[in-house]
């Protein structure tokens, strides 16, 4: 028998992973019947079916599922050995898949491009946005190198350097500017606007509160920060976001931002990769890079309780 290709091993991992041949053929630039002939011609190397095939959705047999855990781990290690070879290298070059949660992405990411551009200007930047749990998944998969998070994510296979300290801010209507800021007993009373599920900073959110991750009657949910301070300005209830996200954020809302008696509720922005990954020490150069970037919201114009 002979043994399967790692092209093969591929094309299957981008099926399993999308449960979809045509997407999976995007993904992997090729055409849908090329990819479903590679499909075809590994199972008939196996010796057995690795999909369940319908109409509607392709899902993994018995047998695919533990291949595909294999496979993962092989093409890991296949691409850490890339990594190996570029770690010998004095710059860093080639391509960097670097994972970004949310709340961050939209006030630092421009700063961040341009300045790890500027810095290693060989290096192929490419760039994937999401939730924290997500980007855990991917980064143990092999399919990002490293991502920039809230910390803790207290994973033991990952390394995390903390980059800074971010305070969260109070959005009220503007009506309740001048209105005392209140603490965390009396904010838990009031309707409380959220990002949805999923995202670690609505837990955080609900840590300053002193509320658990189940529902309150007052409690609604957003998809984006953007549409929290909307709802805000529309006299919904109130909000928390982060410091950086006050400039962009609140630039077109009627709304007042305040700040918290100290010590204020914050987050900590950090950085992380697998610790088996080669490029580790490369890694902490480009947390130093991150970690100068300015805050988007630094300056932000905003009502203290000092």
């Amino acid at each position: 028998m002979n043994d399967p290709s790692l092209r093969q091993l591929r094309y299957f991992e981008a099926v399993a992973r999308h449960g979809h041949f045509g997407r999976a053929a995007e993904a992997c630039a090729i055409s849908q019947p090329a990819l479903s002939m590679q499909i075809k011609e590994l199972e008939e190397t196996l010796g057995t079916a690795v999909f369940e095939r319908s109409a509607r959705q392709v899902r993994l047999t018995s047998f695919g599922e533990e291949f595909a855990l294999r496979v993962r781990e092989i093409l890991r290690s296949v691409d850490e050995l890339g990594d190996l070879a570029r770690a010998s290298h004095e710059h860093l070059a080639g391509r960097l898949r670097l994972g970004i949660i949310p709340t961050i992405a939209p006030y630092m990411l421009p700063t961040i491009i341009r300045d790890l551009t500027q810095s290693y200007p060989e290096l192929d930047l490419h760039v994937r946005e999401t939730v924290t749990a997500r980007l855990i998944r991917e980064l143990g998969d092999g399919r990002i190198d490293a991502a920039i998070v809230a910390l803790p994510v207290s994973e033991p296979s990952l390394t995390e350097v903390a980059l800074f300290d971010e305070s969260f801010l109070l959005v009220r209507p503007i009506a309740d500017a001048d209105r005392p800021v209140p603490g965390a007993q009396t904010l838990r009373h009031m309707r409380l606007l959220l990002l949805e599920e999923g995202h670690c900073f609505r837990e955080q959110a609900l840590a300053v509160c002193n509320l658990d991750s189940t529902r309150p009657r007052e409690l609604l949910d957003g998809s984006s920060l953007s549409t929290l301070v909307q709802m805000v300005g529309a006299g919904i209830g109130v909000t928390l976001i982060p410091e950086m996200a006050v400039p962009v954020e609140t630039r077109s809302a009627a709304v007042a931002v305040s700040r918290f008696s100290p010590p204020e509720p914050a987050r900590t922005v950090g950085m992380i990769w697998r610790k088996t990954n080669p490029l580790a020490t490369k890694f902490e150069q480009i947390a130093q890079v991150v970690r100068r970037c300015p805050l988007a919201g630094a300056d932000a114009d905003t009502q203290s309780t000092a």
